[in-house]
Protein backbone atom coordinates (compact mmCIF):
# COMPACT_ATOMS: atom_id res chain seq x y z
CA UNK A 1 0.00 0.00 0.00
CA UNK A 2 1.22 3.25 -0.85
CA UNK A 3 1.24 7.07 0.44
CA UNK A 4 -2.28 8.52 0.45
CA UNK A 5 -3.37 11.85 1.57
CA UNK A 6 -5.08 15.92 1.25
CA UNK A 7 -2.66 18.51 0.87
CA UNK A 8 -3.85 22.24 1.14
CA UNK A 9 -2.57 25.16 -0.81
CA UNK A 10 -3.35 27.87 1.20
CA UNK A 11 -2.08 31.68 1.05
CA UNK A 12 -2.71 35.35 0.15
CA UNK A 13 -3.97 35.91 -3.17
CA UNK A 14 -2.13 35.76 -6.47
CA UNK A 15 0.40 34.14 -4.63
CA UNK A 16 0.70 31.35 -7.15
CA UNK A 17 -1.08 28.92 -5.87
CA UNK A 18 -2.68 27.58 -9.05
CA UNK A 19 0.18 27.68 -11.38
CA UNK A 20 1.72 25.17 -8.49
CA UNK A 21 -0.94 22.94 -8.32
CA UNK A 22 -1.03 23.09 -12.09
CA UNK A 23 2.81 22.18 -12.30
CA UNK A 24 2.42 19.56 -9.43
CA UNK A 25 -0.65 17.25 -10.85
CA UNK A 26 1.32 17.79 -14.35
CA UNK A 27 -2.14 19.69 -16.64
CA UNK A 28 -3.79 22.71 -15.96
CA UNK A 29 -6.68 22.67 -13.34
CA UNK A 30 -6.62 25.64 -11.67
CA UNK A 31 -7.53 29.10 -13.68
CA UNK A 32 -4.15 31.45 -14.13
CA UNK A 33 -4.24 34.95 -14.02
CA UNK A 34 -2.13 37.95 -13.00
CA UNK A 35 -5.31 39.18 -11.17
CA UNK A 36 -5.90 38.01 -7.09
CA UNK A 37 -8.56 36.07 -6.62
CA UNK A 38 -9.47 34.31 -9.79
CA UNK A 39 -9.84 30.87 -7.98
CA UNK A 40 -13.30 30.70 -6.74
CA UNK A 41 -13.45 27.38 -5.36
CA UNK A 42 -11.48 24.55 -3.67
CA UNK A 43 -10.35 22.87 -6.77
CA UNK A 44 -8.90 19.42 -6.70
CA UNK A 45 -6.15 18.28 -8.53
CA UNK A 46 -5.16 14.19 -8.33
CA UNK A 47 -1.27 13.13 -8.65
CA UNK A 48 -0.53 9.56 -8.96
CA UNK A 49 2.35 7.09 -9.08
CA UNK A 50 4.24 4.28 -8.30
CA UNK A 51 4.00 6.34 -4.49
CA UNK A 52 0.59 5.89 -4.05
CA UNK A 53 -1.67 9.01 -5.02
CA UNK A 54 -1.61 12.83 -3.26
CA UNK A 55 -5.00 15.36 -3.87
CA UNK A 56 -4.54 18.58 -3.67
CA UNK A 57 -7.10 21.43 -3.05
CA UNK A 58 -6.46 24.41 -5.17
CA UNK A 59 -7.75 27.35 -2.63
CA UNK A 60 -8.71 30.71 -2.89
CA UNK A 61 -6.18 33.46 -1.69
CA UNK A 62 -6.94 35.53 1.52
CA UNK A 63 -8.11 39.09 0.56
CA UNK A 64 -9.99 40.92 3.15
CA UNK A 65 -12.82 42.59 0.70
CA UNK A 66 -16.21 42.69 2.18
CA UNK A 67 -18.34 41.58 -0.28
CA UNK A 68 -20.31 38.23 0.36
CA UNK A 69 -18.17 36.93 -2.66
CA UNK A 70 -15.00 37.09 -0.57
CA UNK A 71 -16.41 35.65 2.81
CA UNK A 72 -17.44 32.81 0.54
CA UNK A 73 -13.77 32.26 -0.89
CA UNK A 74 -11.98 32.72 2.26
CA UNK A 75 -14.54 30.07 4.18
CA UNK A 76 -13.62 27.50 1.48
CA UNK A 77 -10.23 28.25 1.96
CA UNK A 78 -10.31 27.91 5.97
CA UNK A 79 -12.88 24.98 5.07
CA UNK A 80 -9.59 22.89 3.04
CA UNK A 81 -7.36 23.81 5.50
CA UNK A 82 -9.28 22.26 8.39
CA UNK A 83 -9.87 19.16 5.72
CA UNK A 84 -6.10 18.26 4.93
CA UNK A 85 -3.53 16.07 6.21
CA UNK A 86 -0.79 18.56 5.56
CA UNK A 87 -0.82 22.70 4.62
CA UNK A 88 1.43 24.54 2.64
CA UNK A 89 1.02 28.26 2.64
CA UNK A 90 2.35 29.94 0.27
CA UNK A 91 3.93 33.42 0.12
CA UNK A 92 5.13 35.95 -2.49
CA UNK A 93 8.98 36.42 -2.22
CA UNK A 94 8.68 39.35 -4.20
CA UNK A 95 6.32 41.12 -1.85
CA UNK A 96 7.24 43.39 1.04
CA UNK A 97 3.60 42.92 3.06
CA UNK A 98 4.64 40.53 5.69
CA UNK A 99 1.56 41.89 7.37
CA UNK A 100 -1.04 40.42 4.90
CA UNK A 101 0.83 37.38 5.55
CA UNK A 102 0.52 37.61 9.01
CA UNK A 103 -3.11 38.28 8.44
CA UNK A 104 -3.98 35.52 6.36
CA UNK A 105 -2.09 32.81 8.69
CA UNK A 106 -4.66 34.26 11.69
CA UNK A 107 -7.51 34.16 9.22
CA UNK A 108 -7.37 30.49 8.48
CA UNK A 109 -6.27 29.85 12.01
CA UNK A 110 -2.47 28.31 10.92
CA UNK A 111 -1.27 30.01 14.13
CA UNK A 112 -2.68 28.12 16.42
CA UNK A 113 0.18 25.33 16.16
CA UNK A 114 -2.30 22.45 15.10
CA UNK A 115 -1.57 20.18 12.52
CA UNK A 116 1.75 20.54 9.99
CA UNK A 117 2.22 23.28 7.90
CA UNK A 118 5.32 23.94 4.90
CA UNK A 119 5.83 27.00 4.33
CA UNK A 120 6.48 27.51 0.38
CA UNK A 121 7.81 31.00 -0.69
CA UNK A 122 7.40 31.68 -4.49
CA UNK A 123 8.69 33.55 -7.40
CA UNK A 124 12.07 33.23 -5.87
CA UNK A 125 13.62 33.82 -9.58
CA UNK A 126 12.05 37.18 -9.69
CA UNK A 127 14.41 38.08 -6.55
CA UNK A 128 17.92 38.72 -5.69
CA UNK A 129 19.33 35.87 -3.15
CA UNK A 130 20.20 38.08 -0.77
CA UNK A 131 16.68 39.87 -0.52
CA UNK A 132 15.77 36.43 -0.53
CA UNK A 133 17.57 35.10 2.67
CA UNK A 134 15.28 38.38 4.52
CA UNK A 135 12.10 37.51 3.73
CA UNK A 136 12.88 33.78 4.47
CA UNK A 137 14.04 35.46 8.04
CA UNK A 138 10.66 37.04 8.62
CA UNK A 139 8.39 34.58 7.41
CA UNK A 140 9.58 31.72 9.09
CA UNK A 141 7.99 33.45 12.64
CA UNK A 142 4.73 33.49 11.59
CA UNK A 143 3.65 30.22 12.35
CA UNK A 144 5.73 26.42 13.47
CA UNK A 145 6.50 25.69 9.93
CA UNK A 146 7.76 22.37 9.89
CA UNK A 147 9.42 22.90 6.93
CA UNK A 148 10.50 26.19 4.92
CA UNK A 149 11.14 25.85 1.07
CA UNK A 150 12.05 28.12 -1.16
CA UNK A 151 10.20 27.89 -4.68
CA UNK A 152 9.27 29.08 -8.14
CA UNK A 153 6.25 27.49 -9.58
CA UNK A 154 6.78 29.60 -12.90
CA UNK A 155 9.41 27.64 -13.94
CA UNK A 156 9.62 24.55 -11.56
CA UNK A 157 12.62 25.24 -9.27
CA UNK A 158 12.19 23.30 -6.11
CA UNK A 159 8.89 21.76 -6.99
CA UNK A 160 10.10 18.18 -7.13
CA UNK A 161 12.06 18.67 -3.63
CA UNK A 162 8.76 20.30 -1.75
CA UNK A 163 6.71 16.97 -3.39
CA UNK A 164 9.53 15.05 -1.70
CA UNK A 165 8.73 17.13 1.51
CA UNK A 166 4.70 16.57 0.64
CA UNK A 167 4.86 12.86 0.38
CA UNK A 168 7.00 11.99 3.80
CA UNK A 169 3.92 13.56 5.45
CA UNK A 170 1.48 11.37 3.64
CA UNK A 171 -0.01 9.10 5.64
CA UNK A 172 -0.09 5.17 4.07
CA UNK A 173 -3.40 4.51 2.78
CA UNK A 174 -5.55 3.52 -0.42
CA UNK A 175 -6.02 6.07 -2.90
CA UNK A 176 -9.43 7.79 -3.07
CA UNK A 177 -9.98 8.39 -6.58
CA UNK A 178 -8.93 6.54 -10.11
CA UNK A 179 -5.04 6.48 -11.19
CA UNK A 180 -6.12 8.12 -14.35
CA UNK A 181 -8.44 11.08 -13.02
CA UNK A 182 -6.32 14.38 -12.30
CA UNK A 183 -9.60 16.62 -10.59
CA UNK A 184 -12.82 16.19 -9.65
CA UNK A 185 -14.98 19.53 -11.04
CA UNK A 186 -17.13 18.81 -13.42
CA UNK A 187 -16.78 19.29 -17.35
CA UNK A 188 -19.17 22.15 -17.15
CA UNK A 189 -16.85 23.66 -14.43
CA UNK A 190 -13.90 23.13 -16.24
CA UNK A 191 -15.38 24.43 -19.76
CA UNK A 192 -16.64 27.33 -17.41
CA UNK A 193 -13.10 28.28 -16.04
CA UNK A 194 -11.44 28.12 -19.65
CA UNK A 195 -13.72 31.26 -20.93
CA UNK A 196 -13.22 32.82 -16.87
CA UNK A 197 -9.47 32.37 -17.68
CA UNK A 198 -9.34 34.30 -21.50
CA UNK A 199 -11.16 37.07 -20.16
CA UNK A 200 -8.44 37.75 -17.20
CA UNK A 201 -5.95 37.23 -19.12
CA UNK A 202 -7.04 39.32 -22.15
CA UNK A 203 -8.96 42.04 -20.24
CA UNK A 204 -5.73 42.68 -18.58
CA UNK A 205 -6.61 45.82 -15.53
CA UNK A 206 -9.96 46.56 -17.20
CA UNK A 207 -11.28 42.85 -16.16
CA UNK A 208 -13.91 43.45 -13.62
CA UNK A 209 -13.68 40.86 -10.79
CA UNK A 210 -17.76 40.70 -10.79
CA UNK A 211 -17.96 38.06 -13.59
CA UNK A 212 -19.36 34.57 -13.65
CA UNK A 213 -19.32 32.14 -16.35
CA UNK A 214 -22.67 29.32 -16.70
CA UNK A 215 -22.40 27.00 -19.51
CA UNK A 216 -26.12 26.65 -20.48
CA UNK A 217 -25.78 23.83 -23.18
CA UNK A 218 -23.30 20.92 -24.66
CA UNK A 219 -24.44 18.99 -27.48
CA UNK A 220 -22.38 16.89 -29.18
CA UNK A 221 -22.88 16.50 -32.82
CA UNK A 222 -21.38 15.02 -36.34
CA UNK A 223 -17.93 16.41 -36.40
CA UNK A 224 -18.41 19.28 -33.79
CA UNK A 225 -19.54 19.80 -30.06
CA UNK A 226 -21.63 22.90 -29.97
CA UNK A 227 -21.02 24.75 -26.52
CA UNK A 228 -23.46 27.53 -25.60
CA UNK A 229 -22.53 29.81 -22.50
CA UNK A 230 -23.23 33.06 -20.74
CA UNK A 231 -20.66 35.54 -19.40
CA UNK A 232 -22.35 37.37 -16.24
CA UNK A 233 -21.49 41.11 -15.12
CA UNK A 234 -23.03 43.36 -12.61
CA UNK A 235 -23.07 46.44 -14.87
CA UNK A 236 -23.68 47.52 -18.52
CA UNK A 237 -20.44 49.49 -18.67
CA UNK A 238 -18.84 45.81 -17.71
CA UNK A 239 -20.63 44.35 -20.96
CA UNK A 240 -19.43 47.17 -22.86
CA UNK A 241 -15.62 46.32 -21.35
CA UNK A 242 -16.28 42.67 -22.17
CA UNK A 243 -17.70 42.67 -25.77
CA UNK A 244 -15.20 45.45 -26.78
CA UNK A 245 -15.45 47.54 -30.06
CA UNK A 246 -17.85 45.98 -32.37
CA UNK A 247 -17.66 42.71 -30.53
CA UNK A 248 -13.75 42.46 -31.28
CA UNK A 249 -12.88 41.52 -27.62
CA UNK A 250 -15.67 39.30 -27.30
CA UNK A 251 -14.77 37.28 -30.41
CA UNK A 252 -10.60 37.17 -29.01
CA UNK A 253 -11.94 35.57 -25.91
CA UNK A 254 -13.86 32.64 -27.67
CA UNK A 255 -11.68 31.86 -30.02
CA UNK A 256 -8.70 31.65 -27.27
CA UNK A 257 -11.37 29.69 -25.25
CA UNK A 258 -12.43 27.31 -28.17
CA UNK A 259 -8.46 26.75 -29.03
CA UNK A 260 -7.97 25.36 -25.42
CA UNK A 261 -11.52 23.56 -25.47
CA UNK A 262 -10.60 21.90 -28.57
CA UNK A 263 -7.08 20.86 -27.15
CA UNK A 264 -7.91 19.63 -23.66
CA UNK A 265 -11.38 17.92 -25.22
CA UNK A 266 -10.05 16.34 -28.05
CA UNK A 267 -12.91 17.58 -30.38
CA UNK A 268 -14.12 20.43 -32.64
CA UNK A 269 -15.92 22.84 -31.03
CA UNK A 270 -18.39 25.71 -31.59
CA UNK A 271 -18.29 28.08 -28.60
CA UNK A 272 -21.34 30.84 -28.95
CA UNK A 273 -21.04 32.88 -25.88
CA UNK A 274 -23.38 35.70 -24.71
CA UNK A 275 -23.10 38.71 -22.10
CA UNK A 276 -25.60 39.31 -19.33
CA UNK A 277 -25.71 41.60 -16.51
CA UNK A 278 -27.12 40.45 -13.29
CA UNK A 279 -26.87 43.29 -11.19
CA UNK A 280 -24.79 43.06 -7.34
CA UNK A 281 -24.51 39.40 -7.83
CA UNK A 282 -21.21 39.49 -5.86
CA UNK A 283 -23.15 40.66 -2.90
CA UNK A 284 -25.63 38.02 -3.29
CA UNK A 285 -25.09 34.42 -1.68
CA UNK A 286 -27.81 32.95 -3.90
CA UNK A 287 -26.50 34.07 -6.64
CA UNK A 288 -23.28 33.04 -6.78
CA UNK A 289 -24.10 29.57 -5.10
CA UNK A 290 -26.51 29.88 -8.48
CA UNK A 291 -23.16 29.91 -10.43
CA UNK A 292 -21.18 27.35 -8.11
CA UNK A 293 -19.18 29.54 -6.33
CA UNK A 294 -18.54 29.77 -2.53
CA UNK A 295 -18.47 27.19 -0.22
CA UNK A 296 -20.22 24.18 0.28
Amino acid sequence: MGKSGFVSLLGRANVGKSTLINRLVGRKISIISPRPQTTRNRIIGVKSGPFGQVVFMDTPGVAFHKSALSKSMIQAAEKAGAECDLAVFMADATSPDMEGDREAINRLGLDKGEGDIILAINKVDAIPKERLLGQIDKLRGLAKFIEIIPISAKNGENVDKLFELILERMPEGPAFYPEEMTTDQPENFVIGEIVREKAFLLLGQEMPYSVAVEVDSIEDKPGVTVIIMTLYVERDSQKGIVIGKNGAMLKKIGSSARLEMERRLGVKVFLDIRVKVKEKWTSNRRAFRDFGYGSE
